[in-house]
Formats: C-alpha cells, structure tokens, sequence
C-alpha cells in the first residue's frame, strides 16, 4: 500500500507530501490544488508506461505545469535561477517499494525540433518507505541506468537509456531487476475514474458487443457487459443491495440482443424497464460508479475525481458505502469537493475499512498546502539528487 505521496514544482504543489492510508479523501475549496494531486498521480502512472513526456505536452508541456512562484518562500525573483525541476514519488511501508521521478530540460546538445519535451534526469528505486543509499535497488543518472545484483552489490554494467524513457518501461527484467518489474505492473494497475460522459451521445448509453468484463473501461463504454459479469462472477448480492439502497424496489437487468448488450434499470409501477438511454445523468453515472467499485478484479489503488458530480443528494450515501466498502480490497484514493460525500464516507467507513485519512487541502500565496500539516507533521521523504 502506498503509505506517502510526495510532489514538487507541479502547478500549485511547490512542496507537498501527503500521507495516506487505506481509504482517502481529498477535500478542499475550488482552486486549493485538488485536480493538481489527481493530475499528478496520473502523472506517476503515466510514468510507468512510457507516457510522462506525452501526458506534460497535453497539459501544455513543461512550462505551463511547473510552480510559476518563487523557487524560495518569500521570495521577489523575477526570473527562474535553480535547474527546472519537477519532481513526483511515492513509497510504501517497511517491505514495500518507493519510487521517484525528476525531470527536467533537455541539455542543448543538438539542434532537434523536440526542444521542449523534457528530460527524465533521475528515477529511482528502493525498498522501505525512505530513499536511502543501503535500500537503493535501482537507479537512473540522465542516460544510464544502473541496477542493483541480487547479491546487493551493483552491477557493473551500466545501461544506457534514452533521455525521454523511464526505466520502469526499458528495465523491467524478471531476471535482473525483479524489483522493478514488480513496481512497474504494479503502478500500471492502478485505475482512474475521472468524470464519467453520461450526454446523450455517451458510450455508457449505447448497446455494445459484451464480453466478460472484470473491469469497467474508462469511459464506460461496456457497463451493461460489466454489470453481468459482477452478476456471474462478482459479488451479485452487493451489486443488488447498491441499486436497491439508491432506488428502493429497483433492480438491473441486462437485454441480450445477438449478443449485444443493453443495461435495464426496472422500478416499481414501471410497465416496462428503463434502458440506459433513458436514465437520468446521475443514475446512470451512480450506475457506473457501482460498476467500478464492484469490480471482481480490485486493483491495488483505484483513484476516483469528483465522484460526486450530477449526483442528487440522496445518492451520495450509498456512494459512500460503496466506497467503503471497496477499500477493503483496495486502496482507495477520492478527489472531492462534497462535504457531505465527506461526512458520510468518514462515518460509514469504520463499519468497512480499518481506517479513513481526510487530507484538506488549502492554498496560501498561490502553493497548495495540507490543513494543519506542519514541518514536523510531514512523513519522512527524500529526493535523489541530480
């Protein structure tokens, strides 16, 4: 589980480390750096799958991702003085794995029309929750990785790596780094539900070819064929209690037209069932998010933003306990700016998960601070240095 999420330079994250536990929620006013956090989590697992460069250039590259205050609190610089830095990690407990990531500008080395993209300068790997030289296992300096022998000696062989790749993507060997092969499929598990489309035109709505689905695809599109399979695979009690507790005397049904699928909602005094197209938003995304939770294949870390969004007021209870419920089997991590999703999650949370980490967010001169975080509250973290 990862115990400590650590950023810097990353829009209003300057310097933030976050502890976590088994069930998380990110709360905080509009503009305290919530979406920031998200971002930069999917950052990480980008990372894992050779994706960090693209994912900066859609966000505009980066330039526009990097903290845009002073490199010093307090300070009046006009200009950037210190090397572009920004920084992303996180570790586990004492027999887990850490991770970090730093990047930067490339070196003008030769003229390329790919100037702007940035540079991968230093990746690590270690085992414990704190970077330190003895529990190092792997490590890249700018175009060399080195990897440690299973001996604990490091080898001699140093390997070279292209500027823009991670080695969690080049350096995965199941015979030479175990370790970061471990790490790598592990962060590449982890799942983001991010604002659901539930318009007209949403593949949630549409029929689809179904095939067993374990896990519901980002963008919904085959939650009719997830649906059945948590019926025949999954927990179909939980499944039947969710749609139940949100809308008493309902049940869903799942049509099978020549193997194309078409998800049903039946209600009570209804002659006929509702089909997906038919729902309201926040049905059809509470339907979605249930989808998600129920999963028969629970991920290590399931990330979810802004659950809440276009669901009445009544829904947000049995979100909660669906959310607790599911840290039971996964870490869970919820970006939300819906106090009373909050509320409920903390109090239905004993009853599912050992423990619920509410992490408020702040910002004070433009950086993103945690709410009654001091220096001595921060988990212990350090950065490998260039």
């Amino acid at each position: 589980m990862m115990t400590t999420l650590a950023v810097e330079n990353y829009r209003s994250l300057r310097q933030l480390v976050v502890p976590l536990g088994p069930l998380n929620v990110v709360t905080g006013a509009n503009g305290s750096g919530k979406s920031s956090l998200y971002r930069a989590l999917r950052l990480l697992a980008d990372a894992a799958r050779g994706g960090a460069v693209a994912a900066l250039a859609r966000e505009g590259g980066l330039g526009s991702t990097l903290w845009a205050g002073p490199e010093k609190p307090g300070g009046r610089q006009v200009a950037r003085v210190e090397p572009v830095s920004l920084r992303l990690g996180f570790s586990g407990g004492r027999d887990d794995f850490g991770y970090a990531l730093d990047l930067g500008l490339p070196s003008p080395t030769e003229p390329t029309m790919f100037g702007s993209d940035p540079d991968i300068k230093r990746e690590s790997v270690w085992s414990g929750p704190v970077l330190r030289p003895a529990a190092l296992l792997a490590e890249r300096h700018n175009g060399a990785v080195r990897i440690r022998d299973t001996d604990g000696t490091w080898s001699h062989q140093r390997h070279p790596i292209r500027p823009y790749d991670s080695m969690l993507s080049e350096f995965a060997d199941p015979r030479n780094a175990p370790e970061v092969l471990r790490l790598r499929d592990r962060i590449r598990s982890w799942r983001f539900y991010d604002h659901f489309r539930t318009d007209a035109a949403a593949p949630a709505r549409g029929s689809h070819v179904g095939t067993r689905t374990p896990v519901l695809s980002h963008d919904g599109a085959d939650l009719a064929a997830a649906v059945q399979t948590i019926r025949e695979i999954g927990d179909r009690e939980a499944l039947e209690a969710a749609v139940d507790l949100a809308f008493p005397g309902s049940r869903l049904t799942v049509a099978d037209h020549a193997g194309r699928f078409d998800l049903e909602l039946r209600q009570p005094g209804l002659l006929r069932p509702l089909r997906a197209a038919e729902l309201s938003d926040g049905t059809l995304r509470y339907l979605l998010l249930v989808a998600a939770l129920l999963t028969p294949r629970p991920p290590e870390l399931l990330v979810l933003n802004e659950p809440e969004t276009s669901l009445h007021p009544d829904l947000l209870s049995p979100l909660a306990q669906l959310i607790a419920m599911a840290a039971a089997r996964s870490q869970i991590i919820v970006v939300s700016h819906s106090r009373p999703l909050t509320h409920a999650v903390e109090r239905l949370a004993a009853e599912h998960a050992p423990e619920v980490r509410t992490v408020e967010l702040t910002k004070e001169h433009g950086q993103t601070r945690i709410v009654g975080q001091g220096l001595l509250d921060e988990p212990a973290w350090h950065w490998p240095k260039r």
